[in-house]
């Protein structure tokens, strides 16, 4: 009987190797970069409890109602694979006390979400992002912070043709009066608008304004602005976060249309988009959510944080990923089983000194070992036969030169380690640092 191949599932995507050294040079960047700003890495579970996230992000939004993978366990309890990250940090800030450690109030954590959408340029069903959230301080200097953060890392990755958005959502007090001139003129523009805006138009009329339909957009291009309705106290905080990214030399456009997909967003709302990508064209983003804490059964503390599309991001590296390169490549090629057996002990003592070797496992001339370390651009050969290991020594050979010269078994990870430069410790295919802004 035939077996058909078995395929991945549609929106999860694998990674492979050719790719990975991008991933790896996004996520030892920002690592680097969030460890100067003073943030600490947090690890959540995958799996939540669904109402975590109903009660985080709201009932009313897309991903609540349509996008969330949910099912029952065998104890009959609703679990979620995570579409977000930010409920699940509140979370564990929360269950464990982290309030009562002030030191330990910045965090981020980088790993896969899970959306049952439409898979898109950029947008798969698992994606992975970077989380930033910052708790306990109302300031309008950590807004503006988190903001710079995000800029820096993004110039670090020398990722060009990006703009910052900017908006203010308000708070609780001066929302209503918007949201309720909101309702009354999309209630005169019904019939004008897509079918996904009718039904969120009675449900969560904000999030109308983030449809990307062309003609909704045109449509919505009348509507009032939130702007408009803030109070005192959320407009001066709001101009305070402009002074201070203009004090930081953050160039930024006023966004008034914009807001975020999730209900526990108020006050500083901003996003990252990359001019060439499209309709879809949102880096990262975020902002405030100074309720999200205590309306979970935490202590009131305020919020900001915001995330970044990795498989986003990795497409914007461009011309300005270089391939990572761990030092020079060592071959083994060893000539008969007594050597491949000695060889063999010589390459991981080689591994545990970081120096970078590989050998042919199977039988095979010497001519074809070479031809071989060629393919793996290898820049020295260490050849070992029967006669070699009688004489106590093996040949090292400059693939580039084709200079050989003898070496004693127990000196050539010594003489390898002395020649050949160690593995970097700074990131694969970093690019060169960008100055700083006194530099400026």
């Amino acid at each position: 009987m035939a077996t058909t191949n078995i395929t991945g599932i549609k929106g999860f995507n694998d990674i492979l190797p050719d790719e990975v050294g991008k991933w790896q040079l996004v996520e030892s960047v920002v690592r680097r970069i969030l460890s100067a700003f003073g943030f600490h890495e947090i690890r959540i579970p995958i799996l939540e409890k669904t109402e975590l996230f109903a009660r985080g992000i709201g009932e009313t939004t897309d991903i609540v109602e349509k996008e969330m993978y949910t099912f029952e366990d065998r104890n009959r309890q609703l679990v979620t694979l995570r579409p977000e990250a930010t409920a699940s940090v509140v979370r564990a800030f929360i269950e464990h006390g982290l309030h009562l450690r002030p030191t330990v109030r910045k965090l981020y954590t980088i790993g896969p979400m899970f959306r049952h959408e439409r898979p898109q340029k950029g947008r798969y069903r698992q994606f992975h992002q970077i989380n930033v959230e910052a708790f306990g301080i109302e300031a309008p200097m950590i807004d503006a912070e988190v903001i710079y953060a995000l800029v820096t890392f993004l110039e670090e990755l020398h990722v060009a043709d990006v703009e910052v958005h900017l908006n203010s959502l308000g708070c609780p007090r001066c929302r209503p009066p918007f949201r309720q001139r909101l309702e009354e003129f999309l209630a005169g523009v019904d019939h004008l608008l897509c079918d996904d805006c009718k039904r969120r138009r009675l449900t969560n009329p904000l999030r109308v304004m983030d449809c990307k339909v062309s003609h909704c957009r045109e449509v919505l291009a009348g509507a009032p602005r939130m702007l408009d309705f803030l109070g005192d106290d959320c407009r001066e905080h709001f101009q305070a976060v402009q002074d201070h990214l203009t004090d930081l030399q953050v160039s930024f456009t006023l966004d008034p249309s914009m807001v975020r997909g999730l209900d526990y967003y108020t006050r500083t709302a901003f996003e990252v988009l990359a001019r060439h990508l499209g309709a879809q064209n949102a880096v990262g983003g975020g902002g405030r959510y100074d309720g999200l804490m205590k309306a979970m059964g935490g202590p009131d503390l305020p919020g900001v944080g915001f995330a970044i599309g990795m498989e986003r991001l990795i497409m914007l590296l461009g011309e300005a990923f270089h391939r990572p390169s761990y030092g020079s490549l060592c071959f083994l090629a060893c000539l008969g089983a007594e050597a491949r057996r000695r060889g063999f002990r010589l390459l991981q003592e080689m591994r545990r000194n970081q120096v970078p070797a590989e050998m042919d496992y199977e039988e095979g001339s010497l001519k074809a070992q070479l031809r071989k370390a060629d393919r793996m651009e290898a820049t020295h050969v260490v050849i070992l036969g029967e006669e070699e290991l009688a004489r106590g020594k093996a040949i090292l050979r400059s693939m580039e030169t084709k200079v050989q010269e003898d070496i004693p078994l127990d000196a050539i990870v010594e003489r390898l380690t002395a020649l050949l430069p160690t593995p970097p410790t700074q990131e694969p295919g970093r690019p060169a640092k960008t100055k700083l802004l006194w530099e400026i």
